[in-house]
């Protein structure tokens, strides 16, 4: 009896025992484990806060402020916290219904969970925020209003130079996993603000609060302890001259194209204009989904970037580049002349035409009058020299020295969506002529026609490169950050790239042609001399066809001033302008006048 009492006693023992050690495991199941009870218990007494970062200013060269903040409101839900709150209030103050209430909670638990704050409804207007304020002891503590810095543009341009802001998605929070993004937030998506975002975009706060007995946050939960501090983004130089900016969209509105000036000492830019162009503030605020929906959707392409994505022939513009390659290739020197008739005979087809004759006694004399005749010439005797055996291989040497310019790949500068341009190689002609394709194919190019594309920032690149007889620094907005480089953004823009040896001669004699188009008394744009400022300048009209039908030329025009120590390197384009010394050159000049002389004479 005694064995069966002491088996019975230790059965039991061992029962509690087990029964003890179940409660434990479960309690601390419950309190360490669980997340989910520990976050209900929390959820009553601390709301967690973000604190959204100001984004880096940017500035000017001079020092103003082009790209500022200012602070609108989220109203966020915590999904967990609605119970008993005035949700017809919400209904109606942002005139939905209940199925779209239930839709955008749905909505935030499936981006953040039950327990999180997710925005409900997006940078509030004043007279919205007004309301819910008034009323937001009502709608606590399933919502709240959040600080959440956005853009402000103090002068109402450059937008294509700025880009925008936009949410994060669920596929950009897959590539960009590592970096901190959340459901929410806003990153850059075009512009500098893509480029740069990792500098601008700042780190997020969180703050603590404690509730009382009505669920309203009063005071920081051990007085800030585990609170984040939010860290402002860092702010940039840029090398843009925003006075700059303003007069080329001012003289830009209502055409279509593009103006690119840079500084040839540095490779900064100066001013980049697109037209049509937008107001950069209308995609900020609580309209921004519905403005940036009409502008997707404007046929004239006002978010187009054409500085650095449209893909033009850059017309006689180019025929600086050909006179360059030609005296480094020995083929012609600057006195040599061709005896233009007013149409190139070479090829037995009179084309290319010229629009005059007899004009071209010498290099500078060609590129003043921009003799068709004279470059077409210089053009078949690079690309068929006998020591390169053939067309396929002139061709190719040709392409080579283009390259060196700057044309047929993209530069690298610090803006998303750069084109590469073209520069058409043997390959391409082999396919289109034939394997025995001849340069009277292709002289076309000659004049900067036919095959041949280049961008905006590319031909005012070359141009600068011209003026700087044979160097160039790879374009950029922004010259300095905050605080230093500490992610690299700005190395390659500090390296000066160099062709190959061209001596100094050779840029003077075009030097020469460039400065009698413009103060020569037969120059293409002889009407737009700046008085003190000896400018050197290129026309060109480019022929134009959309689906085989002839439109109206685009016009262009290219420069650099003064002569000795250049300090701007412009081209414009204005598609459908016609002739290149009416149109493109008039704005250019003004350009140039206004840089140099900080004014614009009567």
């Amino acid at each position: 009896m005694s064995d069966y009492n002491a088996i019975r006693s230790r059965v039991i023992q061992v029962a509690f025992a087990a029964a003890f050690l179940i409660i434990i495991a479960q309690l601390f199941n419950l309190q360490v484990l669980s997340g989910k009870y520990s976050r209900m218990a929390d959820d009553q007494a601390i709301y967690r806060r973000v604190v959204y970062p100001s984004r880096g200013l940017v500035f000017d060269r001079k020092g103003k402020v082009i790209l500022d903040n200012t602070t609108l409101f989220d109203l966020v839900v915590i999904p967990s916290q609605l119970k008993g709150v005035d949700t017809g209030f919400i209904c109606r103050i942002f005139n939905i219904d209940t199925a779209e209430f239930r839709k955008r909670v749905v909505g935030a638990i499936i981006k953040n969970g039950r327990y999180q704050p997710s925005v409900f409804q997006g940078l509030l207007d004043d007279s919205l925020y007004a309301r819910l304020q008034e009323r937001l002891y009502t709608i606590q503590p399933g919502f709240d209003l959040v600080e959440r810095p956005i853009r402000k543009y103090p002068y109402n341009g450059a937008a294509h130079i700025f880009g925008y802001l936009g949410e994060v998605d669920p596929r950009f929070l897959e590539k960009h996993a590592d970096e901190g993004y959340k459901m929410g937030d806003y990153t850059g998506l075009t512009g500098i603000e893509r480029s740069y975002e990792k500098v601008l975009m700042g780190q997020r706060g969180i703050q603590y609060w404690l509730r009382d007995k009505m669920n309203r946050p009063t005071q920081r939960y051990e007085g800030g302890k585990f609170d984040t501090a939010m860290v402002a983004g860092s702010t940039l130089y840029s090398t843009i001259d925003i006075e700059l900016q303003m007069l080329g969209e001012q003289l830009m509105a209502g055409k279509v194209g593009s103006l690119v000036a840079i500084d040839p000492q540095t490779g900064g830019v100066l001013a980049m204009v697109n037209a049509p162009t937008y107001n950069p503030n209308l995609l900020t605020g609580s309209q921004r989904r519905a403005q940036f929906s009409k502008l997707y959707s404007d046929p004239a392409l006002p978010l187009y970037n054409r500085s650095i994505t449209g893909e033009y022939s850059p017309g006689s513009t180019f025929k600086t580049l050909q006179a360059v390659i030609g005296m480094q290739e020995g083929v012609i020197t600057d006195s040599t002349g061709y005896p233009c008739t007013g149409r190139y005979n070479g090829c037995g087809n009179g084309k290319p035409g010229c629009h005059g004759a007899g004009h071209s006694p010498n290099l500078k004399s060609a590129i003043a009058v921009s003799c068709n005749s004279y470059f077409a010439h210089v053009f078949r005797l690079i690309v068929d020299q006998q020591r390169y055996g053939g067309v396929d291989s002139g061709i190719a040497v040709w392409g080579k020295h283009l390259a060196d310019f700057g044309l047929g790949h993209r530069l690298g500068v610090d803006l998303p969506g750069e084109k590469p341009g073209l520069i058409p190689d043997a390959k391409r002609y082999v396919k289109t002529f034939g394997p025995k394709w001849n340069s009277c194919n292709v002289v076309s190019v000659a004049i900067g026609q036919g095959e041949v594309n280049s961008t905006i920032l590319q031909l005012a690149n070359a141009i600068a490169m011209i003026a700087n007889k044979g160097s160039y620094f790879t374009p950029h907005v922004i010259d300095s950050i905050e605080g230093g480089d500490k992610f690299g953004l700005l190395a390659p823009y500090r390296k000066k790239i160099k062709a190959a040896d061209i001596p100094d001669h050779m840029f003077e004699s075009v030097h020469e042609g460039m400065d009698a188009v413009v103060q020569g008394p037969t120059g293409t744009a002889r009407r737009m001399k700046i008085e003190g400022v000896v400018m050197c300048g290129k026309t060109g009209t480019v022929e134009n066809y959309f689906k085989g039908k002839k439109q109206r030329d685009h016009s262009f025009f290219a420069a650099f001033a003064p002569r000795k120590n250049p300090q701007i390197a412009i081209a414009c384009i204005v598609e459908n302008g016609g002739f290149g010394g009416t149109i493109a050159a008039p704005i250019v000049s003004l350009m140039v006048e206004k840089y140099m002389n900080d004014t614009i004479s009567k």
